[in-house]
Order: C-alpha cells, then sequence, then structure tokens
C-alpha cells in the first residue's frame, strides 16, 4: 500500500518531533498533547486525503475476507463514534464516518471514483438495488441523495466495512449488514459533553437536543421513517448502562457470531452451485 504521509499531528504543522510516529485511525482520530491544527488547511482537502487512501486499499486488497458491513445509528453522546473506531481496530474492518461519506455524496467526482472501484457486473447489481429502494418506496429523487444511496452501496458491496450514520442501515440489504443503534438517557448524555469538552449544561443540552433533531430530521426526510424504532436495528444497545467498554464486548460478540453465521451460509450457498 502507498503510504500517504497523512496525520493529525504532523502533516498539520511543519514542524514536530513526533512526525509520522504517533498513530491515528483512518479518521485521523488521535490522542496527543502536541496537537495543533493549521486552520488554512480546509476540511475538504483532509476528506480528499481519507477518500484517496482508502480508494488505494479498495485496489490493493481486492476482495475482502469478510462481506459483512455494520451499521452504526447513535444517539448524540451514546458513545456511537468511540465504540466503532474500537470495534474497526478489533475486526480489522474498514471505518467509513458520516462526514466521509457526506463529503462524497457531495462531491460528482469523488461519488464516480468510489463507484468505479467495482466491476460492471457489481455496478449493474447496486444500481438495480437503488432503483428498488426508490421505487418501492417512493423517496425523495434529489441528486444528493442518489450519490449517497450510490456510495454506501458500494461500501456495503467491498464489505469488511463499519459505516457510522447516514442511514446506511435503510439502503444497505439486511442478510449483508449488521446493523447496530447506540441509546442512552438526555442526562447521561448531557453529562457527557460537560465532562469532555467543558461545556456548561445548559449548552451540553442544547448540543444535543440540536444534533439529534438534525439526525432524526435527515431520516425521516430522506427515508420517512422512524430512527429510534428498534425494529430497523439488529442491536440496540444502552451505553448508560454497559458502558463504552461493556457496549464494545456486547456487539463484539455478536458481530462474531454474525460473521460465523454469515460463513456458513456463503459455504452451503457455494456447495450447492
Amino acid at each position: 500500500m502507498s503510504d500517504k504521509r497523512v496525520c493529525s499531528i504532523c502533516a498539520w504543522r511543519q514542524h514536530c518531533q513526533k512526525r509520522f510516529i504517533v498513530s491515528t485511525d483512518a479518521l485521523f482520530n488521535v490522542n496527543c498533547p502536541d496537537y495543533s491544527r493549521d486552520v488554512t488547511i480546509k476540511d475538504s482537502e483532509v476528506e480528499n486525503k481519507v477518500v484517496e487512501y482508502q480508494l488505494e486499499r479498495w485496489r490493493m486488497i481486492k476482495k475482502p475476507k469478510l462481506d459483512l458491513t455494520v451499521t452504526i445509528s447513535r444517539q448524540t453522546g451514546a458513545g456511537g463514534s468511540e465504540i466503532a473506531r474500537r470495534l474497526a481496530d478489533e475486526f480489522k474492518m474498514d471505518l467509513m464516518g458520516s462526514q466521509i461519506i457526506q463529503h462524497v455524496a457531495e462531491s460528482t467526482r469523488m461519488s464516480t471514483k468510489v463507484v468505479e472501484t467495482l466491476d460492471e457486473k457489481a455496478v449493474t447489481r447496486i444500481d438495480s438495488m437503488v432503483a428498488s429502494l426508490f421505487a418501492n418506496r417512493h423517496l425523495s429523487p434529489d441528486v444528493y441523495f442518489r450519490h449517497l444511496t450510490r456510495v454506501i452501496a458500494t461500501i456495503g458491496e467491498h464489505g469488511n466495512a463499519i459505516i457510522v450514520g447516514r442511514g446506511a442501515n435503510f439502503i444497505l440489504p439486511k442478510e449483508r449488514t449488521f446493523r447496530v443503534r447506540f441509546i442512552a438517557p438526555p442526562d447521561y448524555r448531557i453529562r457527557h459533553f460537560v465532562e469532555t469538552r467543558g461545556m456548561s449544561q445548559e449548552d451540553a443540552r442544547r448540543y444535543v437536543e440540536k444534533k439529534d433533531e438534525g439526525r432524526m430530521g435527515f431520516i425521516k426526510k430522506y427515508f420517512k421513517v422512524d430512527a429510534s424504532d428498534p425494529n430497523h436495528y439488529d442491536m440496540v444497545i444502552n451505553t448508560e448502562k454497559l458502558g463504552i467498554e461493556g457496549a464494545v464486548m456486547a456487539v463484539s460478540g455478536a458481530l462474531q457470531y454474525r460473521i460465523r453465521s454469515r460463513a456458513e451460509t456463503i459455504k452451503a450457498a457455494n456447495s450447492q452451485s
């Protein structure tokens, strides 16, 4: 794999003693006391590099061992993004954050490059699935949403990925998707931002309410469903009860079982063909 030499510590600044030493994940999540962002670097530039990195991974790894995709839905402050990161590390899966997916969906050039990683047969299969999705559920015809569905469907076609947000669980086929949602009481989630970001109680409350409203509104607008309905998920976890560690352990155990079941299904299908 080519070395893109990108990290959220040293690639931001010209001089750093830890240059390219402290590791990061594909979404640049890292804890470093020396972190100092260069605001002259635009978010889109970073997102483009992340996408190019992923495209290179797909080119190098033609077919992953696992064709299963995990989708993460979460209430704000329930810990879903952190749990997704830990699961991606444990299972060596690609982590696709909602910000990156939105960036790609909004860019015709990037969307095209992502879809072009598939062969013609897979693209045809995706186009048929997307067309059926729109026709059967009378979904919004706008350009962004069509890009979004094709991008998420492409990630699902590659498999071996964890997708955070953007309603991926409403797009990908159930048989190849493990759909998880993380919830927690409002007080618990508000306290999280008070303790981790130094917000006031009132600011944290407004932040949680606004983010939740935006996420619920997005799902309602584009998929015409209630994101909080547990029937849309294979597993719903209250992180107040289990904490981050407990939630990771619970999902990990369930995912291992799902992976075995998926492998047995594929093996049985291959033996009959």
